[in-house]
């Protein structure tokens, strides 16, 4: 059916420190507005994955499909240089998967 197509899956998983947050709403409020950037500047599909219930802490999960290995790994990394930059948060560990 798809015949010579080529697909390639990189997950970025990132841990995040939000050191100004006080409460979950802060929290998901932080979350929510860097989730939205990064889908819109982007183009990726993100979640929280983990510590949903912790006020300071975040992983996110970050996936992006293409046919270039090499241009989505150097996507990834821009979404990576943009959280840095971001402001609102501190990532304290990143990891990029093919799978």
């Amino acid at each position: 059916m798809f015949e010579n197509t080529t697909t390639h899956l990189q997950l970025l998983t990132v841990r995040l420190h939000i050191p100004h947050a006080q409460s979950l709403k802060e929290k998901r409020m932080v979350i929510k507005s860097l989730k939205e950037r990064m889908r819109h500047k982007f183009n990726v599909t993100v979640a929280e994955i983990g510590q949903q219930d912790k006020w300071q802490v975040a992983t996110l999960g970050i996936a992006m499909v293409g046919n270039d290995n090499r241009r989505i790994h150097a996507s990834l990394q821009n979404v990576i240089t943009f959280m840095e930059r971001f402001g609102l948060c501190e990532i304290c560990e990143t990891d990029i998967e093919e799978l």
